[in-house]
């Protein structure tokens, strides 16, 4: 199972393109997976006879499990389990990315428990207390989700990949490639891996750098009421040390213009997608909701309440692609507790309402990249004519969540602006 993005860390087999004893040529299509909200289809990386298919259609495995295996001929002797247990490498990564421990609810919001007490092995619960872990916080690879000493182990050392931006508050940062670079800054209740059909393109070209944000996924809280763009943008730059490319969606857009207007040295360009800088009161509304409800029903329930607020018609009418986007933000969504949220909602609300007048400071080249069925933020063309020089790019038949539903004309749109702003520097 390939790697494709910052967060993959497992895929599922849709189908196989390919029957077995079949002929294939080195970039032929051999299987389509779905990792984080996409299809992708996997080539061959070798000319021969598919022998032997390990993963069937339906199944979902980590990354480096071997799905498959080709030979040079089919009189070719092969040993079909010794070939398994040679080459079967799973990466080890569902603990550093999966969801933080429960927490209190939004004040005011009864908070109905979605799940029993988990089940944790007296090994793994002595190893956690001596490390200084909650074992809520770690998920379970054990027989119905048991949290397992190795699964302890596993959550210590993904801890210490963390990066410390401010004392006593260490952030996830995945990174991708290699080069100058490029920071990823995700949505109101999202993480990095919204991008992730960005980051494996710009990973082409560019050191890729993503950024879960406090709160979110492992990344440490704090104590604050509101967590702002001000607040953020000071985590990023304790992030990056040289100048660097900023791409923020929706809320995350709010984070880069805090960062261009603050220390425009260390901004090369800016790429603002669906950016949240202006809150109605719609989106107030929402936002409101969705810290309410995301304590109170499972997961797959609030995907499903958010679906026709992040996407356009197309994916709507389309079962398939639907069911896609909602097991992606089912998986998502566990990872950013209500009270997280709420402090998101209350920063970003703050925000807004005092930083219009600074934007004509802004002196980075900008893009400024909006979704014509977005439902959720509005405003994107006059921020467009507030920043000297900015481009504004519409993406037609996409909501707000335009990364995910319509990737191609959203790397299209980067790649000339990233293009472009590397050659006005030199």
């Amino acid at each position: 199972m390939p790697k494709f993005g910052l967060t993959m860390t497992e895929g599922r087999i849709i189908e196989w393109r390919v029957e077995l004893g079949e002929c294939v040529a080195r970039g032929d299509v051999l299987l389509v997976i779905e990792s984080e909200k996409a299809e992708i289809e996997v080539t061959a990386t070798a000319a021969g006879i598919l022998r032997h298919i390990y993963v069937e259609p339906g199944r979902t495995v980590a990354c480096g499990t071997l799905l498959a295996a080709i030979s040079d001929g089919a009189e070719e002797v092969f040993d079909a389990q010794g070939f398994h247990r040679d080459h079967d490498t799973p990466e080890k990564t569902a603990a550093a990315h999966a969801p933080r421990a429960a927490t209190p609810a939004v004040r005011g919001a009864e908070r109905t428990p979605r799940q029993g007490r988990k089940a944790v092995a007296p090994a793994a619960r002595g190893l956690a207390k001596e490390l200084g872990f909650d074992t809520d916080a770690i998920p379970g690879t054990g027989p119905g989700g048991r949290v397992t000493k190795g699964d302890v182990k596993a959550w210590a050392q993904a801890r210490e990949a963390l990066v410390e931006v401010a004392p006593g508050v260490s952030l996830e940062v995945p990174t991708l490639g290699a080069g100058d670079p490029v920071l990823l800054l995700p949505g109101f209740g999202t993480d990095v891996s919204v991008f992730a059909r960005q980051s494996a393109e710009l990973a082409k070209s560019f050191r890729v750098v993503g950024i879960n944000p406090r709160g979110v996924g492992m990344s440490d809280a704090s104590d604050e009421e509101a967590y702002g763009p001000r607040l953020l943008a000071r985590d990023a730059m304790a992030v990056i040390d040289e100048p660097a490319h900023i791409i923020g969606a929706s809320m995350g857009a709010a984070v880069a213009i805090e960062m261009a207007i603050e220390q425009p040295e260390r901004v090369r360009s800016l790429t603002l997608i669906t950016p949240a800088v202006e809150v109605s009161a719609r989106l107030e509304a929402l936002l409101a909701a969705w810290c309410l409800l995301a304590d109170m029903v499972a997961p797959e329930m609030l995907a499903s309440t958010l679906l026709p607020w992040l996407f356009g018609d197309g994916v709507l009418a389309d079962e398939h692609a639907r069911a896609r986007m909602q097991r992606g933000l089912a998986a998502i969504l566990p990872r950013i507790p209500a009270h997280v949220l709420a402090r998101y909602a209350s920063g970003i609300g703050a925000w807004h309402r005092g930083r219009g007048p600074d934007l004509t400071r802004i002196a980075a080249p900008t893009l400024v990249l909006t979704a014509s069925e977005d439902l959720m933020t509005a405003g994107g063309a006059r921020l467009a004519d507030a920043i000297a020089g900015a481009e504004h790019v519409v993406v037609a038949n996409s909501g707000h969540a335009v990364c995910l539903e319509a990737p191609g004309a959203v790397n299209e749109a980067i790649a000339a602006h990233l293009d472009a702003a590397r050659g006005a520097v030199s």
